[in-house]
């Protein structure tokens, strides 16, 4: 008895389904990068008002006692970023492979990691604070503000660290919207506080210069209230449920994984710190006038660097989830895309920076000499942004695949015998404005060098993490 194999009419007669062609990958990287830039550029607002606070209510001197933390604060931020990157390319690769119970599981040993380095840095950060600040060779007219500012910030450090962490891997999973909202709330807490407590309005104790420091603790811990509220109620992948409070121990291997992608990251991030940290003390020696237009410098690069970036950890996670979807053929294209974007965004952040920094220096510098240098140094590096973000796509891919090391030591290469020799330089050649042209050197560096070893080592041999 034969069996017939034709196809039904009422069912042939049905077009055949395919799934829908996936969106071009500028679109998906521009799904992650939008929310990610605009949840930036809140962090880079909340600071640069609280600099216009502190410079139109307190002066130049506060300006310049919160500007002598900011290598102290980039040091610990190494931190930071080298787990929270480890922990992201986990739980991305996770993601892509569809395991979100994989992806908890990382959550919950870097959220234990971040929490033992948080509380250290807290309680050694306090109590070294005035060392700190004296090492960097702070002026005395400004240590006292300085060390008070440096122990409140740096007891909101476990703070600190989680928001980064949480907001991190939740781009991981492929949200990148909570993230911005919760900056959102942050920072609208802080602009609403910091004048407040500056200034003890209402029943508010008047607490100065420390007062942006307890704004910064207060809307760290309201912000991320909301958003452990927000995740559970919307059933997140990293929602903090029982389940995932269970999970908040240190499992060694999954440790082992985070550390050896985030130790890396976070050498470098040091070196560059300390190299900060010598850098400052250079500027130092040109009087508290050059500390307050170093720290306005800061101020406008933290914002054109927002894209470079935003970048970076965007092409880190998209390389991620192919690598997790088993799709690793795609990591040459996810590059460069990102480096055709940055072209486009980062420069479009420059050229803005170019034509808006008189006005944006000015709110919160209001001596002109002080502006007319602060300006002189942001026209001599600002365009050199440009090639910091080309570099960071190259090693956000590059990390993805578990490729650290080799990108590690050429970037410490470019910071530690390029930048600083050429500062040193420099400045005794031509002044304060040499240690300007020694930054934008490093970042050309590290293009070239990242571009080299991409094209000639990292594009021969693949090897993607397990």
């Amino acid at each position: 008895m034969k069996t017939s194999t034709a196809m039904p009419s009422s069912i042939a007669s049905i077009p055949a389904r395919h799934p829908p062609p996936a969106p071009p990958l500028w679109k998906t990287y521009l799904s992650i990068l939008i929310p990610m830039v605009l949840t930036n550029f809140l962090q880079a607002a909340s600071g640069t008002f609280n600099g216009i606070y502190i410079g139109q209510l307190l002066g130049v001197d506060a300006v310049a006692a919160v500007s002598a933390f900011f290598p102290v604060f980039f040091f610990f931020l190494a931190i930071i970023i080298g787990l929270s990157a480890g922990a992201t390319v986990l739980a991305a690769h996770a993601w892509g492979a569809q395991d979100a119970a994989r992806a908890r599981a990382i959550a919950g040993t870097a959220l234990a990691l971040m929490l033992c380095v948080g509380l250290t840095t807290a309680a050694l950060g306090y109590a070294f604070a005035p060392w700190l600040m004296l090492a960097l060779g702070t002026p005395d007219r400004i240590l006292a503000d300085a060390v008070l500012y440096a122990r409140l910030a740096l007891l909101g450090t476990p703070l600190t660290f989680l928001l980064w962490l949480t907001t991190s891997m939740s781009r991981g999973v492929d949200d990148a919207v909570t993230p911005l909202k919760t900056l959102a709330l942050a920072t609208v807490i802080s602009l609403a506080s910091t004048p407040a407590l500056i200034q003890g309005w209402w029943i508010l104790p008047q607490l100065g210069v420390a007062g942006a420091a307890v704004s910064n603790m207060l809307a760290f811990a309201l912000a991320m209230a909301w958003m452990f509220w927000h995740w559970r109620r919307k059933a997140h992948p990293l929602a903090p449920d029982a389940a995932l409070l269970r999970l908040i121990r240190i499992d060694p291997a999954i440790a082992k994984k985070i550390l050896t992608i985030g130790v890396p990251a976070s050498l470098q991030m040091l070196t560059m710190a300390v190299a900060e940290i010598v850098l400052l003390r250079l500027v130092n020696q040109h009087g508290p006038d050059a500390t307050a237009a170093y720290g306005a410098v800061n101020q406008v690069m933290s914002w054109i660097q927002l894209p470079a970036m935003s970048l970076g950890i965007t092409a880190s996670i998209l390389a991620s989830h192919a690598i997790g979807a088993g799709r690793s053929h795609r990591l040459p294209a996810i590059a460069h895309t990102g480096l055709r974007l940055n072209l486009v965004v980062t420069g479009a952040f420059v050229a803005a920076a170019y034509l808006l920094a008189p006005l944006v220096v000015g709110l919160f510098l209001t001596q002109a000499p002080v502006v007319a240098l602060a300006l002189n140094l942001l026209h001599i590096v600002a365009w050199s942004v440009l090639a910091l973000g080309m570099g960071n796509v190259l090693v956000g891919v590059m990390r993805a695949s578990g490729t650290v090391f080799g990108p590690m030591v050429l970037g410490m290469f470019a910071i530690m015998c390029i930048e600083v020799p050429a500062a040193y330089w420099l400045d005794g050649k031509i002044g304060i404005t040499g240690i300007w042209w020694a930054y934008a050197l490093a970042f050309i560096s590290m293009l070239v060098l990242y571009s080299a070893y991409y094209r000639l080592v990292w594009r021969r041999d693949v090897q993607p993490m397990a």
